[in-house]
């Protein structure tokens, strides 16, 4: 049984948000206008982080790439009284939309701020364009959930059903994210942690690798490689 999880390499990551455009698009992530903004009611699957060192004009400025980290020992789980949200076998945090009551435990106890409350019904309010612009493969969701990233999982499951009926599983490197097939330098990669033949294992065993607060013990399955001094 795989393990999905990713590395991202913040030595190659420029920052450009081609992940953050991508995983938006891929997975329906409604675009919120100015008033909600301001509101803190954004909505964004993939997130940029960053953090500015020294003053100006010495001023230095990293960049993170944030997802959702598809924790071992989610914390968000715990705290869901309806069981809205669960960790399949392959390790892969969802969310059962028509289960969640909006009640946001999940939210506070995520660590990562990796979740967001649906405040309103964001697709009827788009025009006509961007509702013909969906991808059919993922659910539009309503207003009052929850919803996060969810490493395409709706890909995943396309990929089973035709490894199905080819007779086998599926192969390392055939599943992938939206965010890791459109980063320009490559700083993202996607594949089955527990084998030791992927890339993505590989990476992971570099004396670089991190992740984020890793004193909480989440297990986060999304690794973080250091810049290059």
């Amino acid at each position: 049984m795989p393990r999905w999880g990713m590395v991202i390499d913040l030595d190659k990551c420029t920052a450009c948000q081609a992940c953050v455009v991508a995983c938006q698009e891929e997975n329906n992530v409604p675009f919120i206008e100015h008033e909600e903004f301001r509101k803190s009611r954004a909505i964004s699957w993939m997130h940029m982080l960053s953090e500015t060192h020294g003053e100006f004009p010495n001023a230095e400025t990293q960049f993170l790439p944030r997802p959702c980290l598809q924790c071992d020992n989610p914390p968000c789980i715990k705290v869901c009284p309806v069981r809205a949200t669960y960790i399949n076998d392959e390790g892969i945090v969802g969310q059962v939309y028509g289960r969640c009551i909006g009640c946001r435990f999940c939210v506070a106890g995520c660590p990562y701020t990796a979740k967001y409350f649906n405040w309103y019904p964001y697709y009827e309010w788009q025009p006509e364009s961007s509702k013909r612009r969906t991808n059919p493969d993922v659910s539009v969701r309503p207003k009052g959930v929850v919803e996060k990233c969810t490493f395409c999982h709706h890909r995943l499951m396309k990929l089973k059903d035709k490894a199905a009926l080819e007779g086998r599983s599926v192969r390392e490197g055939e599943f992938t994210t939206a965010c890791s097939d459109v980063c320009p330098s490559k700083a993202i990669t996607f594949g089955d942690l527990d084998n030791p033949e992927s890339k993505a294992a590989q990476l992971t065993a570099s004396p670089r690798a991190f992740t984020l607060l890793k004193d909480l013990g989440t297990k986060p399955k999304v690794v973080f490689l250091t810049e290059r001094k």
